[in-house]
């Protein structure tokens, strides 16, 4: 692709253009043919920008927004009276071809519901879902979705999440990806309802190559390529997850820089180590994407720091560069033409 324009909410999460600002600049530097347009406060943007002695203006734009959603700010709200804020107008841009995709770190079901009206759902499709990488074990990559868009599904919602994380994963791997349901157990008995009933629908698709459940020790272990479940137990998963991640190696830091000499060995000794356990860091896998649309948005973590909040930037390229949407579409619709008949 010759170029590309995302636009981003500057004014979303919890540290607005401090954050947004000079990570859009690094993006700048990894992405040759990258163009962004920073929504938000013009003055505080272009502060921002003076600081980091950026003046490439024909890479950077802005377009002055009056006000921001909060975090606390209701998807009906949000809705109701969000004209003027960064968020909708970044994803104005995108709803009129004026750029290719959207990232903001803001108030995640308000960033939910104004994609759905704006952009509206692709055809076949119920509601989005948000989707974003887990470490594992190695060089594998895994998926999971959704991870909070929507609280609790029906069978059908479940069936559409695991086609379209399936198209999403195959674009990245390179060959038909495995997919699983998160369960309470392997077996067939096990689970409720709703997970059977994907279950049985999952055995009929040919389009997608489903291996059964797994249960949440095996998120990590590369056992399934992407791992589907609703939102509620989506984003629990995650937050658990990135709390422990995040504990061990605060104390594992704590631990070792008790003192120089441990210091002085520990880097010696377990380097490589080290090195790997950086991984484990969410930090680096910031950026989820809400699928199921008819444009290309990606919800950073509010609290992302400038390297998250880039790698958030990076994945909406990645999406655009290999055209999602039109992906998901053109899958489902093989996926509905087969279940008719």
């Amino acid at each position: 692709m010759s170029g590309l324009t995302i636009a981003l909410d500057a004014m979303g999460g919890d540290f607005g253009p401090q954050i947004t600002v000079p990570a859009s600049v690094q993006a700048l530097l990894h992405f040759p043919s990258l163009k962004v347009v920073l929504v938000g406060d013009h003055a505080e943007i272009t502060r921002q920008l003076v600081l980091l002695g950026h003046n490439n203006a024909s890479r950077i734009s802005i377009v002055h927004a009056e006000s921001s959603i909060a975090n606390d700010t209701r998807p009906s709200q949000a809705l109701r009276s969000s004209k003027g804020s960064s968020m909708r107008v970044a994803l104005e841009l995108v709803a009129e071809g004026k750029a290719d995709a959207c990232v903001s770190a803001g108030n995640t079901g308000a960033l939910m519901a104004l994609s759905r009206m704006l952009l509206k759902l692709l055809p076949g499709i119920d509601r989005p879902a948000l989707i974003s990488e887990l470490p594992t074990l190695g060089d594998h990559k895994s998926w999971l979705l959704d991870l909070g868009a929507n609280v609790s599904v029906d069978a059908d919602t479940l069936f559409q999440f695991a086609v379209m994380g399936a198209v999403l994963a195959e674009e990245e791997l390179g060959r038909q990806p495995s997919v699983a349901l998160l369960n309470i157990g392997e077996e067939e008995i096990k689970g409720n309802d709703l997970v059977k009933r994907c279950s049985e629908m999952l055995q009929q698709c040919s389009a997608v190559n489903y291996i059964g459940y797994v249960e949440g020790d095996q998120l990590y272990t590369g056992k399934a390529d992407v791992i589907v479940c609703d939102g509620f137990v989506g984003n629990v998963s995650l937050k658990t997850s990135e709390g422990v991640a995040r504990l061990f190696l605060e104390s594992l830091k704590m631990h070792i820089l008790e003192n120089p000499f441990k210091k002085l060995v520990a880097k010696w000794l377990f380097g490589s180590l080290f090195k790997s356990l950086n991984n484990l860091n969410p930090d680096q896998y910031n950026g989820a994407s809400l699928l199921g649309l008819r444009g290309i948005v990606v919800k950073s973590h509010g609290r992302a720091d400038t390297s998250a909040f880039q790698h958030a930037i990076g994945e909406a390229v990645h999406e655009v560069e290999r055209q999602i949407p039109k992906k998901i579409c053109d899958r489902l619709e093989a996926v509905l033409l087969e279940r008719h008949y």
